[in-house]
Parts: structure tokens; C-alpha cells; sequence
């Protein structure tokens, strides 16, 4: 992963989106991570897996029991508000 000034990828745009074909480039701002190039490819898959959408047919027995049985975590408490 490259990490590199706002001010430094606009001098070089070019270099650095070349470089996000192989891996993300982070661009900062007054020294903060601000946002990141990604390969068109790598955004085109993590776009397919937001509306990945499962139905309780592609769940196995065993994970519908593990659901069944699973127990909230104190952290969780913080949200029952919510109910």
C-alpha cells in the first residue's frame, strides 16, 4: 500500500493511479488519511459483494444452529436502545 500527500498525487497523478492497478494508494491531507485509489477491478469486486444477498437456502443446518444458538456480546448492550 502507498501513502502519499494530496499535494504530491496532484503533481503526479499519473504515476500513482498506475500504481493503484497493483495496490491502493492512500492519499493524505495535513498528514490524515483522506481517501484512496483503487483498480477499477478491485472496486467492481467490492461493489458485487454490497449486494451480496444471501437466502436462508445457502445457509447449511450447521450454520442455522449456530445462529440458533449464538449469544449477543455485553458490547451489544450499548445498542438496545434500538429495540
Amino acid at each position: 500500500m502507498i501513502r502519499v500527500s494530496s499535494t504530491e498525487f496532484g503533481k503526479e497523478v499519473g504515476r500513482y493511479q498506475d500504481a493503484a492497478l497493483s495496490q491502493p494508494v492512500i492519499v493524505t491531507r495535513n498528514g490524515r488519511d483522506r481517501t484512496v485509489t483503487i483498480s477499477i477491478e478491485e472496486y467492481h469486486r467490492l461493489k458485487k459483494r454490497d449486494r451480496e444477498v444471501l437466502s436462508i437456502a445457502d445457509f447449511t443446518d450447521a450454520d442455522i444452529e449456530a445462529v440458533r444458538r449464538a449469544e449477543p456480546s455485553k458490547e451489544s448492550e450499548a445498542f438496545n436502545h434500538e429495540l
